[in-house]
């Protein structure tokens, strides 16, 4: 990390049906920014798609004459959709994901039996970051952290002050996330998450969900210090055995997200929509008892 640490100007968006938090992550020193975890809003029911969660995110970058570098995902989200396509189309930047992105498609593509036109070498996205690799938005130093656990692909990214950590860790009175589905793994988690704890205790990070535990009001912004200390699952007086005995035994008695299955297959695509066929409508799959 740079010495002279940057605080850059960060603006929170929220998707209620998916309890998704997207951001905007201004340089403080010019009008560059980045879109993390976009949401696009889809109908269940119908199948239909529309954009006003990330038309506000567009109206917002247009309003304070911002200039998009990078769309980033943290990692194949299976609760919500992406708009990263939309907000490229709209705004330009590069969409970009964890290199092992194609571990994880390589196990959906098997689940969704996807054809040979699926490629599984990630190039749907236009970068794929490394482990440790340093970029930036505008002038401001930026770090990619490989954080898997939940996913093989999670990534925890570092701007300046502010970490965005994905489904990786929730506000400290909700624990850390999941590590059953595919390629997840408590262990793993645990050992991924020290490594976001071991950054400045002063540092800012912003949660993609909040699920408001207790009735409490929606937050989505803590520290790496009030993680290490109040965190419920990872708090410094939990061993790693503990911590996978407990992430596990929950994990047992969680259900499947509601949008796992269209969420997955458009996801690993960079949030586009599979190809149309025939009749000039796309489809998405439910495969039988595939997570059962």
């Amino acid at each position: 990390m740079a010495q002279s640490v940057i605080t850059p100007k960060i603006a929170a968006f929220f998707d209620k049906h998916s309890n998704t938090f997207s951001y905007v992550v201004k340089d403080p020193s010019s009008a560059s920014c980045a879109i993390i975890d976009s949401v696009l809003d889809f109908d269940y029911a119908s199948g239909g798609t529309s954009y006003s969660g990330a038309d506000e995110i567009i109206k917002y970058v247009a309003d304070h004459k911002l200039k998009v570098e990078w769309l980033i995902e943290t990692h194949v989200h299976a609760d919500h959709l992406s708009a990263a396509p939309y907000l490229q189309e709209k705004l330009g930047g590069k969409i970009g994901i964890g290199q092992q992105i194609t571990k994880v498609q390589d196990t959906f593509a098997t689940v969704f039996n996807e054809g040979a036109g699926f490629k599984h070498d990630g190039s749907q996205f236009d970068y794929l970051f490394q482990d440790g690799e340093r970029y930036q938005v505008g002038a401001m130093p930026c770090t990619a952290m490989h954080t898997p656990g939940h996913t093989p692909a999670c990534f925890t990214h570092v701007l300046g002050d502010a970490v965005f950590v994905g489904d990786t860790l929730f506000m400290p009175d909700a624990g850390t996330a999941r590590a059953d589905f595919p390629g997840g793994d408590a262990a793993t988690l645990f050992d991924s998450i020290q490594k976001i704890l071991a950054l400045p205790e002063d540092y800012r990070i912003f949660m993609c969900h909040d699920y408001c535990p207790n009735g409490r009001e929606l937050e989505y912004q803590t520290t790496v210090k009030a993680q290490r200390e109040s965190n419920i699952h990872v708090r410094k007086d939990i061993s790693k055995s503990v911590f996978v005995e407990l992430r596990e035994t929950r994990d047992k008695t969680l259900d499947m997200p509601r949008l796992i299955l269209p969420s997955l297959q458009v996801n690993m695509r960079a949030g586009h929509m599979p190809e149309t066929e025939d009749n000039g409508l796309a489809y998405l799959k439910i495969p039988l008892n595939a997570f059962k």
